[in-house]
């Protein structure tokens, strides 16, 4: 069977669909003759006829065998196809290219890459898929967000350093950055439980601070809102507030923190896998982006911890 060659099956299946072997040479482009010494070939390599072949203009028959060679054959050719359309779309920079991120990525960083390759490459398929942050894995995936060190056999570059902000209702605290031990025993509003928060509280807790959770809620805006309202303060990555009119709400305060908790910002490939020129340049945009969202975070937490 290793003798058998595409152009075998595709000799075959043209001859299946024209009837005869002068209609598939036609429309194949070969001489008649050598559609019979493909033919031949293929039945050499099967072991037995495939085409039942009547004489004169008739219509020759596929044989048993002929329909199993037939039937696998189309798989083959179908999938060579999508070799040989991925291989040029892969050559021209075009393509499909597999992108996991995290809700803080999704809102910041992944539109201007998105927005960028679909200017750059119009025709690339891109493929987004949010990933749980407790179990992040880059599986199939071309690029993967995340914000931590990801086990396994990959690459990364860092993208930034994300610091978390104390968002409280205003005269809460006095201005300026707050030292972490003054949040001991603070009425705070945070996410629910799980491994994030867990990680938030043990930080603060090294800082000196045990707040006291009167209220756990999904979702950053939910957060902001029970702050606002004078539920508790918050502990809150900085870039959760982007977008956001808590920078300008005379409601609020938002202060740096005295140590800061942060978490670092990875962008993740397959190592030891060629990178295709779209994954080549989502990384380059992605590193570019974040260069101007950490401009924006260096504007926004000035010294006093304000709109600056």
């Amino acid at each position: 069977m290793s003798d058998v060659e595409l152009r075998h099956l595709r000799t075959l299946a043209a001859i299946a669909d024209e009837g005869t072997f002068g209609g598939a040479a036609a429309r194949l482009g070969y001489t008649q003759s050598s559609v019979s010494q493909q033919i031949a070939a293929l039945e050499k390599a099967v072991g037995g006829a495939v085409f039942d072949r009547p004489g004169g203009p008739k219509r020759v028959r596929i044989t048993p065998l002929g329909q199993v060679v037939l039937a696998h054959g189309r798989e083959l050719l179908t999938k060579a196809g999508a070799l040989a359309d991925a291989v040029d779309r892969f050559r021209a920079g075009n393509g499909r290219i597999d992108i996991g991120t995290f809700q803080g990525a999704t809102n910041t960083i992944l539109p201007a890459v998105v927005r960028r390759l679909l200017s750059e490459h119009p025709g690339c398929d891109i493929r987004l898929s949010e990933v749980e942050p407790e179990e992040p894995g880059i599986g199939d995936r071309d690029l993967l967000f995340h914000y931590g060190h990801l086990e396994g056999d990959v690459e990364h570059v860092e993208l930034l350093v994300e610091p978390y902000l104390l968002v409280a209702r205003t005269g809460t605290f006095p201005a300026g950055p707050i030292p972490v031990k003054l949040l001991n025993d603070v009425p705070l509003v945070a996410w629910p439980a799980g491994p994030h928060q867990t990680w938030l509280e043990r930080t603060l807790a090294v800082g000196g601070a045990r707040p006291r959770i009167v209220f756990r809620t999904a979702g950053h805006e939910s957060i902001v809102s029970m702050t606002r309202a004078g539920i508790g303060s918050a502990v809150l990555p900085a870039l959760a507030l982007h977008g956001s009119d808590a920078w300008s709400d005379d409601r609020l305060s938002i202060h740096r923190l005295q140590p800061s908790p942060a978490s670092t910002w990875y962008l993740y490939w397959p190592a030891g896998r060629t990178r295709s020129p779209l994954a080549a340049r989502a990384i380059d945009i992605a590193q570019a982006a974040a260069e101007d969202l950490a401009g924006e975070l260096l504007h926004r937490t000035g010294p006093d911890g304000r709109d600056t």
